[in-house]
């Protein structure tokens, strides 16, 4: 029992987006992120073409309504730069899982789909071979992250949004 809202944690079903996600995900993004920050429909629909397993949904049960995702490209770069939200690279081998988005709808939160959304990735990216996870976060999402092992480094050159944001880095 989630004490703090008074209801039943969500034991939500996680699965491989598909393109015909493309609609529930775009209203998300929308809802979690202000326009000069979100993604556009175009730019998840070429992240849904591109990214395969790196592009995961959150339903309440495998026949339910999208309720949250995450997704990001594989690269060998360091850290997330701001082309890395347009031009849409993706590199099989890549040593880095990157993180680019992780929203659930307003009223799932506090429910554990993040939490089960960042499990998910980040054994993708153990099973796939990677070196680890890299993200960027605002500040007070810093500790979310570091509850799985991603660890600050700092204020990020990633202007995205016209806000500041910091690296965060889970390395195996």
């Amino acid at each position: 029992m989630d004490t703090k809202k008074g209801s039943p944690k969500a034991c939500p079903f996680i699965r491989q987006a598909c393109v015909g996600d493309l609609e529930a995900v775009t209203e998300i993004e929308t809802v979690c992120f202000p326009p000069e920050q979100a993604a556009s429909r175009e730019s998840l629909a070429r992240r849904l073409k591109l990214f395969g397993p790196s592009f995961m949904v959150a339903q309440e049960r495998p026949d339910g309504p999208v309720i949250g995702f995450i997704n990001g490209t594989v690269s060998n770069a360091p850290v997330i730069s701001d082309d890395m939200y347009e031009e849409t690279a993706y590199e099989p081998g890549g040593d880095y899982q990157m993180i680019f988005g992780l929203d659930v709808l307003p009223r799932y939160r506090g429910q554990g789909i993040a939490r089960t959304l960042m499990e998910a990735m980040i054994r993708l990216a153990w099973d796939e071979g990677r070196r680890g996870l890299v993200l960027t976060c605002k500040k007070e999402l810093v500790e979310f992250y570091e509850q799985f092992g991603y660890v600050n480094e700092g204020l990020s050159k990633s202007v995205h949004g016209g806000v500041s944001w910091y690296d965060m880095r889970l390395i195996f």
